[in-house]
């Protein structure tokens, strides 16, 4: 890989990384008090609705899975490496294709939403 693209994939990898780590715990406690019937009054369906409706949150919403997809991409891409597959250039672009894809399908439906 050359390392121009090096610098973009590990700047992805290094802000999906750190994203997860503050906002994926937030979700995890959210959707816990959700599920066990607790469901605090800025958490109800229209709120949550009005909120990804508009452009400040498909914007928020898109930038988590942007990253999220492309830390998870190059982690499969180290965990193929570490698992002996060694065709590096296959899996990079199956890992990297998948994530451009999941993006493009987030914008899609993020833009669906009225």
């Amino acid at each position: 890989m050359a390392i121009a693209n090096k610098a973009v994939v590990w700047g992805l990898f290094a802000a999906g990384g750190t994203l997860a780590a503050f906002v994926f715990p937030a979700l995890i406690a959210l959707f816990l008090l959700v599920a066990s019937g607790n469901i605090p009054p800025g958490l109800q369906y229209e709120q949550i609705h009005a909120f990804a409706a508009g452009w400040p949150g498909r914007a928020a919403l898109f930038v988590v899975l942007l990253l999220s997809s492309w830390h998870a991409a190059h982690r499969l891409r180290v965990v193929a490496h570490d698992f002996g597959i060694r065709a590096d250039k296959l899996v990079a672009s199956t890992v990297y294709l998948l994530a451009v894809t999941g993006t493009v399908l987030a914008a899609f439906y993020l833009l669906s939403i009225n």
